[in-house]
């Protein structure tokens, strides 16, 4: 696998036909090079009946339930190269997703984040301002998708500020000192969408206190199990944090600890995009045959990245609807979809749901 080549790639640049021919040829590699090197996932393809000849059609490449990941330490080298162990969220009753990286992989799923976010907020390092507190990377060795989030979203900032106490409650003064002389510049906010929703928005609309951000992108996802909860919408949440801070430009983002790095933005549409680090495919639930445009299913995601693990071709448990394919209004190639929500029985969880009170 040539990784240079792909990751030298613009993110939004490959038309439907080029991309469904790599794919093909990326992802047939990928899996018969893990099936040789993780005992586990080769088990698991003969119990599949999967031929050693995997077609080069993106679409018939294996998929391995997410869940999985929960249950079975999957790894495709040895365990002396693991220099990173991801986990996923969850609270303290639910087992989490560990995702095995060595150098190479982390290297490379960091490059991709890097090209996506430069494609939607330049290539300028920006002053990074974390709805979040500091000690979520105290431990460098075994990252939750909360602190990879955090560490990933690092890579865009020139000075890093942290809007929460260690008690999650909001520093006000500490913000104020960040913004100090940012007012009239670009700056960069990342965090999770509930943390934001109940640590930021929620203690500014009470106390009645605005900030000033007019010139801030926020980027955030995950947690919108709770939000929806509280029929809060992903506009009612834009119209909302705009009314306590200006902020016009917000983005959401869909992504996953088992695919770290090929996160899906959100364009000014609306629309959640897959770059040409990741791919997504909608399949029905009854029989897993690909969905058409418009049509609901289980979304399945596919990365050519994950090279220490067997993470490139996941089904995962959230539903969504793909909208279509190189036409999205904003101008960027791919595929563009929306995520309408969890699976039913699907063990719920989200990026912000691993602060529990």
């Amino acid at each position: 696998m040539d990784y240079e080549k792909i990751l030298s790639r613009k993110p939004y640049s490959l038309k439907k036909e080029e991309k469904s021919k790599l794919y093909g040829e990326w992802l047939a590699e990928l899996t018969a090079y893990h099936r040789q090197h993780c005992e586990l996932y080769n088990k698991f393809l003969i119990m599949l009946q999967i031929p050693e000849e995997v077609q080069s059609k993106e679409e018939k490449i294996p998929m391995l339930p997410v869940g999985l990941f929960k249950n079975m330490e999957l790894k495709s080298v040895p365990c002396h190269m693991v220099n990173k162990t991801v986990t996923s969220s969850g609270t303290k009753e639910q087992k989490v997703s560990k995702i095995y990286l060595d150098a190479d992989t982390a290297t490379n799923q960091q490059k991709a984040l890097a090209n996506i976010g430069e494609d939607f907020f330049g290539a300028s390092r920006l002053p990074l301002l974390i709805i979040d507190r500091l000690d979520v990377l105290k431990n460098r060795e075994l990252f939750s998708a909360r602190g990879a989030g955090i560490l990933g979203f690092s890579i865009f900032s020139s000075r890093i500020g942290y809007a929460l106490n260690q008690d999650m409650k909001l520093d006000l003064n500490g913000i104020e000192k960040f913004l100090n002389g940012c007012q009239e510049n670009k700056i960069l906010i990342f965090g999770f969408t509930y943390i934001i929703w109940e640590y930021f928005y929620e203690v500014l609309r009470q106390s009645g206190k605005k900030l000033n951000l007019k010139n801030a992108i926020l980027v955030h996802g995950g947690g919108w199990k709770r939000l929806l909860e509280k029929s809060v919408s992903s506009g009612e949440f834009k119209k909302k944090i705009r009314e306590v801070t200006g902020i016009e430009n917000i983005h959401n983002y869909y992504g996953m600890a088992e695919q770290t790095g090929c996160i899906y933005m959100e364009c000014s549409c609306g629309n959640f995009h897959a770059s040409i680090y990741s791919d997504v495919i909608m399949r029905r639930p009854e029989d897993f045959s690909p969905c058409k445009i418009g049509e609901k299913g289980i979304i399945q995601v596919l990365s050519p990245l994950p090279y220490s693990y067997p993470g490139h071709s996941i089904l995962t448990e959230d539903e969504g609807i793909l909208l279509g394919e190189d036409d999205c209004p904003c101008g960027r190639l791919g595929k563009y979809f929306k995520v309408t929500g969890r699976i039913r029985q699907a063990q719920i969880r989200g990026c912000s749901d691993t602060y529990e009170r």
